[in-house]
Protein backbone atom coordinates (compact mmCIF):
# COMPACT_ATOMS: atom_id res chain seq x y z
CA UNK A 1 0.00 0.00 0.00
CA UNK A 2 1.23 3.50 -0.75
CA UNK A 3 -0.51 6.79 -0.27
CA UNK A 4 0.43 10.29 -1.37
CA UNK A 5 -1.57 13.39 -0.56
CA UNK A 6 -1.36 17.10 -1.05
CA UNK A 7 -0.10 17.42 -4.59
CA UNK A 8 -2.98 19.58 -5.76
CA UNK A 9 -4.54 20.81 -2.55
CA UNK A 10 -1.41 21.52 -0.50
CA UNK A 11 -3.17 19.67 2.35
CA UNK A 12 -0.62 17.03 3.34
CA UNK A 13 -2.66 15.00 5.82
CA UNK A 14 -6.00 13.23 5.64
CA UNK A 15 -7.99 13.45 8.89
CA UNK A 16 -8.46 10.12 10.68
CA UNK A 17 -6.35 8.24 8.13
CA UNK A 18 -3.53 6.05 9.42
CA UNK A 19 -2.18 3.77 6.63
CA UNK A 20 0.55 2.30 8.86
CA UNK A 21 -2.22 0.58 10.83
CA UNK A 22 -2.92 -1.63 7.80
CA UNK A 23 0.65 -2.77 7.18
CA UNK A 24 1.43 -6.45 7.78
CA UNK A 25 4.19 -7.40 10.23
CA UNK A 26 7.65 -6.91 8.80
CA UNK A 27 6.56 -4.29 6.26
CA UNK A 28 7.71 -0.71 6.70
CA UNK A 29 6.29 2.49 5.27
CA UNK A 30 8.61 5.45 4.87
CA UNK A 31 8.13 8.89 3.47
CA UNK A 32 10.06 11.77 2.03
CA UNK A 33 8.80 15.31 1.66
CA UNK A 34 11.80 17.08 0.19
CA UNK A 35 12.35 18.55 -3.24
CA UNK A 36 15.15 19.13 -5.74
CA UNK A 37 16.65 21.90 -3.61
CA UNK A 38 17.46 19.32 -0.91
CA UNK A 39 20.07 17.71 -3.18
CA UNK A 40 23.36 19.58 -2.87
CA UNK A 41 24.76 20.50 -6.31
CA UNK A 42 28.06 18.76 -5.52
CA UNK A 43 26.28 15.46 -4.83
CA UNK A 44 24.39 15.68 -8.13
CA UNK A 45 27.61 16.57 -9.97
CA UNK A 46 29.44 13.60 -8.42
CA UNK A 47 26.67 11.30 -9.63
CA UNK A 48 26.68 12.83 -13.13
CA UNK A 49 30.47 12.46 -13.28
CA UNK A 50 30.17 8.79 -12.24
CA UNK A 51 27.63 8.21 -15.02
CA UNK A 52 29.89 9.90 -17.58
CA UNK A 53 32.82 7.76 -16.43
CA UNK A 54 30.75 4.58 -16.69
CA UNK A 55 30.98 3.99 -12.95
CA UNK A 56 27.26 4.40 -12.15
CA UNK A 57 24.39 2.63 -13.80
CA UNK A 58 20.65 2.37 -13.38
CA UNK A 59 19.63 -1.28 -13.60
CA UNK A 60 16.98 -1.79 -16.27
CA UNK A 61 14.83 -4.89 -15.83
CA UNK A 62 13.04 -4.77 -19.18
CA UNK A 63 12.78 -2.54 -22.24
CA UNK A 64 9.61 -2.15 -24.31
CA UNK A 65 8.87 -0.52 -27.67
CA UNK A 66 6.18 2.13 -28.02
CA UNK A 67 3.93 -0.57 -29.49
CA UNK A 68 4.34 -2.54 -26.24
CA UNK A 69 3.46 0.32 -23.89
CA UNK A 70 0.17 -1.29 -22.83
CA UNK A 71 2.06 -4.49 -21.97
CA UNK A 72 4.63 -2.48 -20.02
CA UNK A 73 1.90 -0.80 -18.00
CA UNK A 74 0.16 -4.12 -17.37
CA UNK A 75 3.46 -5.73 -16.30
CA UNK A 76 4.06 -2.85 -13.89
CA UNK A 77 0.55 -2.98 -12.41
CA UNK A 78 0.77 -6.74 -11.85
CA UNK A 79 4.36 -6.78 -10.50
CA UNK A 80 5.59 -9.08 -13.29
CA UNK A 81 8.93 -7.29 -13.61
CA UNK A 82 11.22 -6.37 -10.74
CA UNK A 83 13.25 -3.25 -11.48
CA UNK A 84 13.09 -0.31 -13.85
CA UNK A 85 10.92 -0.61 -16.93
CA UNK A 86 11.89 1.50 -19.96
CA UNK A 87 9.83 2.35 -23.01
CA UNK A 88 12.03 3.17 -25.98
CA UNK A 89 10.84 5.72 -28.50
CA UNK A 90 13.14 4.21 -31.12
CA UNK A 91 15.06 7.44 -31.69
Amino acid sequence: MACSTGYLSNEWTVPDFYPAGFLPNGVHLTGYSGDAFDLPPAVLQDFLDAIAAGEATVPIAKTYTMDEIATAHDDMEHDRVAGKLVVSTGR
